[in-house]
Parts: structure tokens; sequence; C-alpha cells
């Protein structure tokens, strides 16, 4: 037991005095260097500032604790002092910086970015409100925020869109997210563009959706093709976008399968031992007319573009996985631990059955 007591102390001592070696030392393309020491870890300081527009959302929570995990001082602009709150503990003493903001004050945005060399947007709307249109969201304010950052020369600039952005759609969602990436390259022409498919995790609006409203995934009886993808494998890609040398080119984050809603509904009757949802499927143009007439209320409910957009294949473009070392996992792997709770207490303990998957 000495022993063991003696070793310990003689460790400790060893990392107190270890020195910096020549690797801790990182020169960005501006010439600012960037000094990490501590060990590695939670309570390390990797002498990255990064800023994160976004991060109270589904995917900007994940990328907060990512980043943080490495000991990047993370600034979390936020508009809701409750939202912001769960960022705090995702990181040491100092490493969590929250500030206020306001997507079209240029004051503000500049205050959050000005310290730092990396600058991810993750800023995004499913559903147009009195406040903000689409174009509000993904056009103009991704470029307020890439013309501020260039103007105060930070060094990369790093643009979350979406797989299906074109400027072609059918969606004006869709069509938006391709326009705020041709405004965000005029005025930062080396900016990382990055376009995940539709996301699933714990807080989605995916298979949680499914399971309380499965006649709204009905639409276009089951066919449209999608290519979900766990949000923890996109924000480590998006991490590891900060150590990786600066990527110019649109970097498609899909998923590793192609499946139909009406397989992932089966999935989800099959995970939660519910029996299939006897909804009828709904026509389109009654859809759109009930989702027109929802907006009435103050609440978000399914709008009119989300009807539209149950009707379009994702695009069938190669994944770039490789380029941000990240291996995408399978729907499968991950859907019982968020389905779960939607069991009766019966059938908690029931064994994990998946359907047959659509040849």
């Amino acid at each position: 037991m000495l022993a063991k007591s003696q070793l310990l102390r003689v460790q400790r001592s060893a990392v107190i005095r270890s020195k910096r070696a020549l690797h801790d030392l990182v020169t960005l393309p501006g010439r600012k260097p960037v000094i990490s020491y501590g060990p590695p870890g939670y309570s390390a300081v990797s002498g990255h500032v990064v800023t994160v527009f976004g991060c109270t959302g589904f995917l900007g929570r994940y990328l907060v604790s990512k980043l943080a995990r490495m000991g990047t001082q993370v600034i979390v602009p936020y508009r809701d002092e409750d939202e912001k709150r769960l960022l705090k503990p995702m990181g040491d003493l100092g490493q969590i910086v929250s500030m206020e903001w306001d997507i079209r004050n240029e004051d503000q945005i500049a205050e959050c970015l000005r310290h730092s060399d990396i600058v991810y947007n993750l800023v995004g709307r499913d559903y147009e409100t009195k406040n903000f249109k689409f174009a509000d969201v993904h056009v103009a304010g991704a470029e307020r925020l890439a013309k501020v950052a260039a103007d105060h020369g930070v060094q990369r600039f790093v643009h979350v869109s979406h797989l299906n952005a074109s400027p072609t759609s059918s969606s004006q969602f869709y069509r938006t997210k391709a326009e705020g990436e041709e405004r965000v390259r005029s005025v930062f022409p080396n900016a990382t563009v990055v376009r995940p498919a539709t996301m699933f995790g714990y807080e989605d609006k995916f298979l949680n959706n499914m399971a309380n409203w499965p006649i709204w995934w009905k639409l276009n009886f089951g066919e449209t093709k999608i290519r979900p993808v766990h949000v923890i494998d996109v924000a480590q890609a998006l991490a590891n976008l900060m150590s990786i040398p600066q990527v110019t080119r649109t970097v498609s984050l899909p998923g590793p399968s192609t499946l139909t809603y009406e397989y992932l509904l089966e999935l989800v009757e099959a995970l939660t031992y519910r029996p299939p949802s006897r909804a009828p499927v709904v026509p389109k143009p009654i859809a759109l007319a009930v989702a027109k007439a929802a907006q009435m209320v103050w609440w978000p409910l399914m709008s009119p573009d989300e009807v539209e957009r149950r009707y379009i294949d994702d695009v069938n473009v190669p994944g770039d996985w490789e380029a941000v070392g990240v291996r995408p996992d399978e729907v499968e792997n991950h859907a019982i631990t968020y389905l779960r709770r939607y069991r009766l207490a019966k059938d908690y303990l029931r064994p994990v059955l998946f359907p047959a998957r659509p040849s």
C-alpha cells in the first residue's frame, strides 16, 4: 500500500514539473499563437477560443460539450437566459462564457466573436414566425455573421446548412439554406459549409415526433427516402474541423443508409411495442390546409413548408465522413436509447426487436 501511495506522489509531482513541448505551440494562419497546457480532457486548456452561434439548439449543445471536453474556451451567445444554463457545466471553470446577442445587432455579434479563432454558425429555423422568416435567419442572418467575422479577422468560419439545400427546391426552407451558403461565401470566401442530413437524438423532432404523431409521417404513403444521421456524429465531425487544416469546400454528412419513413415508423412501433398506427394517409392538399390553419395559434405546430419537405427525398451524394475523421452509426444502434421511454411499464424490459429492412 505504501509503494502505491509513493508511486502516485511521484506521478503527481512529475505532472506538476512537466514542461511544455514544441507540439503544445500551434500557429494559426493569421500568425496568432495558440498554446495548450494541462492534462488532456475536461480541465485542459487547448488555447483555442471558439464561438458557437446557435449553441442552445439541438446540435449546438452537443457541439459545445465536445469542444469543452477538449479544453476549448467556448463563447455561447444566447437569447433566452434559461436556455443557456445547461451549457455552463459542460466545461471547467471559465471555459464556458455566455454572452447575450441578437442576430440583427452587429455590435453584439462582434463582441461575441472578436477573440475567437473559429466561429460556428448553427443558427436555423424549422418554421417561420412573425419576427423571423426563413430568409431573415438562413440568408440575411448567416451573411451578417460571416461578414462581421471577416471584418474582425476571424481565421475560420464554419456554416452549417442542410443536405437538401438547393436553389430550385419546392421547399422555402431548402431554398433559403442554399441562398445562405452563397451569401456566406460571398463575404467569407474560405468558409467551410457543412451539410448534415436530418439528425436524430434524445431531444430530436424526428423519432420523438414519430412516436407521438405518426399520422404526419405517413404523408406520401411513407415512401419518401431519407438518410438520418446521429446528432453526436455530426457534433464530433464539427469539433474535429478545429484540428483539421482549413476546408474550403462543402462537406456533406448524410447518414450511412437510405431509409423510408414507412420503415422508420415500423422501427418506432417495434421498439416501443405499440400496435401499428391506424391513422389514414392524409392527402397533400388537406395536409397543407390543416398546416396553414395551425399557424393561427401562437405555439409551433406543423407548418406548410414542413408538409412540403415530407415529400422531398434526400439527395444521393457521397458522404465526406473520412475527411472529418468520423464513422457514422446506423439509426438502429441508438434508437432504443431514445425510444424506450415510450414503452408501457409492462413492456419496458422486453427484448429489442427490429423490423426487416426494405430491399
